[in-house]
């Protein structure tokens, strides 16, 4: 089912152009963002403007139908961040280095599951963070 575009529009400026796993800018359009479904479809999740929020490709991609996976460190089942009932600093710390630390095993299992760390996407943070565009 495709969002309609006034439901994408409040999605998107509800984010401030920014994904709101990574918090990279949507400032690329040769990458695009995408209204990602906090809790997918499969899994009984809604349309809702409360069940919708804005993601990069890379972390969309990743995150796919996934809630929930084992906390790298406890091995513990944990539920991923839900940007739509958690708030983001209480979960992530952004590092000098562009990497991103979980705070939380939500924070973690997040990080661990959309591999928010993979070094081409921390290159990536590090160009933005060095031109001022990261975090958004």
């Amino acid at each position: 089912m495709t969002i309609p575009a006034a439901l994408r529009r409040a999605v998107i400026q509800r984010a401030g152009d920014c994904c709101e796993y990574c918090r990279l800018a949507k400032t690329d359009e040769s990458s695009p963002f995408h209204v990602d479904h906090v809790t997918p479809i499969k899994h009984h999740g809604t349309d809702d403007l409360d069940n919708l929020c804005l993601s990069c490709f890379q972390c969309n991609s990743y995150k796919g139908p996934n809630l929930a996976a084992a906390d790298p460190s406890t091995g513990k089942a944990e539920f991923l961040f839900n940007p739509r009932t958690q708030t983001w600093d209480d979960h992530f710390q952004i590092n000098d280095d562009a990497t991103l630390t979980g705070k939380t095993p939500e924070g973690r299992v997040t990080i661990d599951v959309l591999r928010i760390n993979d070094e081409p996407r921390v290159q990536y943070r590090q160009f933005a963070m060095s031109s001022g565009e990261y975090p958004c």
